[in-house]
């Protein structure tokens, strides 16, 4: 079921805020139950490539469907295939995406809208994310309770290293793709993911593979990386 959100108190306990559950339990143990509201998250792909680029956006767009209420897109590029946020469960008719000339642009924006509330999710792309600018977009989440998503989506490898650099997010994620789920005919299958908890407050880093978003958003634990490579040597 999409979790419901209430706006929290000005400078409510972040340990008191609503959870956004991922459904997998060995995920959700390890995060206090879920994803916070009035918090940030920043999500990246396993490589510069397309296709990773591509699944961090799909992992983002599965958790903005098991909300409720309206989620706003921020971004310069405007290369976004809106089918797949449907495969991932996200009814793009719920999306206001907001197009800017660069990336201070998206940062104003998301600002805004997280300074605003009465919003399910803010997502953002952006390559780059300073301290303060992070700060900023931290502070806004918690004045009034709204969920922001970030995802760092890079043209270079180079510009890798930036995810690396310290930030006020809650938590920080990366995607990778594995192969697909197999079939017993020909064809291809359920997409499977790396899954990478790189960093959170007051936890600790983990990986594990799982199915990849269904028509509702929903993830699905697969068998541990080590099992899973060994089984598609």
């Amino acid at each position: 079921m999409p979790a419901s959100r209430r706006e929290p108190p000005p400078g409510a306990n972040r340990a008191t805020r609503p959870r956004l559950p991922f459904g997998v339990p060995e995920v959700d143990s390890r995060i206090h139950g879920g994803l916070a509201f009035g918090s940030t998250h920043e999500v990246a792909g396993g490589g510069s490539d397309t296709v990773n680029g591509a699944t961090a956006a799909s992992f983002t767009a599965g958790i903005a469907a098991r909300t409720k209420g309206p989620v706003f897109g921020c971004l310069v590029k405007d290369d976004l295939f809106a089918p797949a946020l449907t495969q991932a469960g996200l009814d793009v008719n719920r999306v206001t995406f907001v197009q800017s000339a660069d990336e201070d642009g998206v940062m104003e924006s998301a600002e805004e809208i997280l300074n605003h509330g009465g919003t399910a999710v803010m997502v953002a792309e952006l390559v780059r994310l300073p301290m303060v600018a992070s700060r900023r977009l931290q502070l806004a989440a918690e004045k009034t309770g709204t969920m922001g998503l970030i995802i760092r989506r890079w043209r270079r490898q180079t510009e890798a290293t930036d995810y690396g650099q310290p930030s006020s997010s809650a938590t920080r994620w990366r995607v990778s793709t594995l192969p697909s789920e197999p079939l017993p005919v020909q064809g291809v299958g359920r997409p499977r993911w790396c899954l990478e908890l790189m960093r959170a407050r007051a936890g600790e880093s983990f990986d594990i593979a799982v199915a990849g978003c269904d028509t509702k958003g929903r993830l699905e634990a697969v068998l541990q990386r080590s099992d899973f490579q060994w089984r598609t040597a």
